[in-house]
């Protein structure tokens, strides 16, 4: 019955919203091919091969592609066990395919929920069994999971703050959501405390941690550093604050926190601004903020800078890992009101950067909270407390120190979710025999 509801409502739903995406989203690359792939469900993906096990994998966009490279590495090294591995951006299409390709069976975007593509791709693909990553719930594939005899494991599992009040607020149609789910590996105990309240047996689910704090991420040596410093236009010298991840209203709010350091005799601290925008079309919007606040600027995709800079706007993708160990401090994006979900404050924390975050980050709430517990991280109420939180650990060399260890501890603390979900992964492969 829930299925049928979910298709009766769906189309309508998509009909509104795709409309808005589609103009949204126009001005990334990649964007009308993964439209086209994802409406059609029709991946290229080659036959099986007769005695292997086949898993289809599912990463969302760039963090879950990194996240599970160490599972994927061991998947596909065994011998007996593919890997078809879908995406649902352009952003983690184009670097699944850089870092992947000539370990998966296949790499294609991960067909829309709609009965019609779901049928045909569920056809193609062929699995023995369907992982999904973090919170995602697609009724149709669970469906398809469940007519097909398919196992479905969530890995990394969590449902945010707001995702969990919505779908309590469904009652029973949310419960619907999570049918056809055969095993959670939970990242953390509270969310392992919400599958289990959708209706998940407790036996079922296990806590395994966060992949996303076992990904690795090799840390640039001096020389490098000092190599892309000068990429960017900034100097040796320089402290350097980093947007990471911002959002609508955030990259004002650090130009304004930061211009104080850049009028004459303000004060002698040569300090500079790293913008890495979440979604990097919108260069246009920031380049505005930019010249509003007549500050000097580069902009990354147009080559190396030409000279000194108080401002880089980082409008690339796959290189935050990279910029954010240029930092002095990190600003994590998303987080300043009204946002309220926050972007990822692990690989910042985990490289030994101070933190800094806004009043809520309702999507790594956990993490933020045992993050400030640690004091690796500070979460300031508003604009003008993170330009107070600024000035004070740009002052303060021992202040940022004590951060930055204090993060590195904490995730040390933390590591060893890719083991646990890999084992759990192989045991459910060793109890299936593959479809031939």
């Amino acid at each position: 019955m829930f299925i049928w509801i979910y298709r009766l409502c769906f189309l309508p739903a998509l009909l509104i919203i795709a409309p808005v995406m589609l103009w949204k989203n126009r001005h990334r690359e990649g964007h009308w091919q993964a439209v086209r792939l994802r409406l059609s469900g029709k991946p290229e993906i080659p036959p099986r091969r007769r005695g292997i096990k086949r898993v289809w994998l599912q990463a969302v966009s760039v963090g879950e592609v990194l996240a599970v490279e160490p599972v994927l590495a061991e998947l596909t090294s065994r011998g007996d066990v593919e890997v078809v591995l879908t995406t649902t951006t352009s952003t983690g299409y184009r670097l699944a395919r850089e870092k992947y390709a000539d370990r998966v069976s296949a790499i294609s975007y991960f067909p829309i929920d709609a009965w019609w593509a779901v049928a045909k791709t569920w056809r193609r693909v062929r699995p023995d069994l369907f992982v999904l990553m973090e919170g995602e719930r697609w009724p149709e594939h669970l469906h398809a999971a469940v007519r097909h005899n398919v196992p479905v494991v969530v890995i990394n599992a969590r449902l945010s703050d707001r995702s969990f009040r919505r779908m309590r607020a469904l009652g029973s149609l949310g419960r619907g959501l999570f049918r056809g789910i055969t095993r959670v590996m939970a990242a953390a105990p509270q969310d392992a405390e919400r599958f289990a309240e959708f209706g998940i047996a407790r036996e079922a689910i296990s806590v395994t941690g966060n992949l996303k704090l076992d990904t690795q991420l090799p840390e640039l040596t001096d020389a490098e550093k000092a190599a892309l410093r000068s990429e960017l236009g900034f100097q040796t010298r320089d402290r350097i604050v980093v947007g990471a991840s911002t959002w609508p209203g955030e990259e004002k709010a650090l130009l304004r926190a930061c211009c104080p350091y850049w009028q004459a005799g303000e004060d002698s601290t040569p300090v500079k601004l790293l913008l890495v925008p979440r979604h990097a079309e919108r260069r246009a919007e920031v380049v505005s903020e930019l010249k509003s606040a007549k500050v000097t600027y580069h902009v990354r995709s147009r080559g190396v800078a030409k000279g000194e800079v108080q401002v880089s706007l980082a409008d690339t993708t796959g290189e935050l890992a990279r910029l954010v160990q240029l930092g002095d401090i990190v600003w994590i994006g998303k987080s300043l009101p009204p946002h309220t979900e926050g972007q990822t404050p692990v690989e910042a924390a985990r490289l030994g950067r101070p933190v800094l975050f806004g009043p809520s980050l309702s999507n790594f709430r956990r993490i933020a909270e045992t993050l400030r517990e640690r004091g690796a991280a500070r979460a300031v109420p508003d604009a003008a407390g993170m330009a107070s939180a600024l000035r004070e650990l740009l002052a303060s060399d021992s202040s940022r120190a004590k951060m930055g260890a204090a993060g590195r501890a904490w995730h040390e603390t933390n590591r060893g979710a890719n083991e646990r979900t890999l084992q759990g992964l192989l045991n459910m492969l060793e109890a299936l025999e593959p479809k031939g």
